[in-house]
């Protein structure tokens, strides 16, 4: 599965790799958000009070299909596409227009990636639990590479129906800086398994040779039947 043409147009990997995880469609934020510069959180529950310091809020949305949040009293925001730092600058700006100088701290979940480490039939859908998880960081949670070719990792990444495929060679230390990217929400990496060329053909003709192997055990007591 997810093989390639031998001319494949592979997608550029960036000089200067990104370096942060991005805010995409079905992840979930969560975030608070203070008065102040800080000096005391906002319930952005009850839209008439104030929580001290010390008190605890962290509400959570959803990010919609469209990229769009929605938002205690701001309404729709479109935060796709943004990393943690510019959503959280973007907001404390739409939200002074309501509260004198907003401090927002967000964070993210519910981010998903699917991986394929070159073992065969063992993939893993792994969720993401620190904001700038790397390539390698990735590969290492599902374990590792196994059987496969780590000169032939591919990063699919975007739109299925047009996706940006990059090919990877973690197989030498000129190659390992590329597993500084950082992996993205949706992302499906996938290490291209070794052929077990042996293995493979006796898969294909053990069914053959079960079947003449039955035909030869018929035919035998056709021919020679029990006295």
């Amino acid at each position: 599965m997810l093989q390639t043409g031998r001319d494949y147009p592979y997608a550029e990997v960036p000089a200067q790799p990104q370096y942060e995880y991005k805010i995409a469609n079905n992840d979930v934020i969560e975030f608070r958000i203070f008065s102040n510069n800080g000096f005391k959180l906002i319930d952005l529950t009850n839209f008439n009070a104030n929580v001290s310091g010390g008190g605890r809020i962290t509400l959570q949305y959803l990010v919609e299909h469209d990229g769009l949040v929605k938002l205690p009293i701001v309404g729709r925001i479109n935060i796709a596409g943004k990393t943690l730092r510019e959503a959280e600058l973007m907001l404390e700006t739409i939200y002074s227009e309501h509260y004198n100088k907003p401090y927002v701290m967000m964070s993210v979940s519910n981010r998903r990636v699917i991986i394929f480490p070159g073992g065969g039939g063992n993939a893993t859908v792994l969720e993401l639990k620190n904001n700038n998880t790397t390539l390698l960081e990735a590969l290492a949670m599902a374990g590792g590479i196994t059987t496969g070719k780590a000169r032939k990792v591919k990063l699919i990444r975007g739109d299925f129906k047009n996706p940006q495929v990059y090919l990877i060679d973690l197989s030498t230390i000129e190659g390992m800086k590329n597993g500084d990217m950082v992996i993205q929400a949706n992302d499906i990496i996938y290490v291209e398994p070794v052929i077990q060329v042996a293995k493979t053909i006796l898969g294909e003709i053990t069914p053959i040779i079960s079947l003449v192997t039955s035909f030869l055990l018929i035919w035998s007591i056709i021919n020679n039947p029990p006295a």
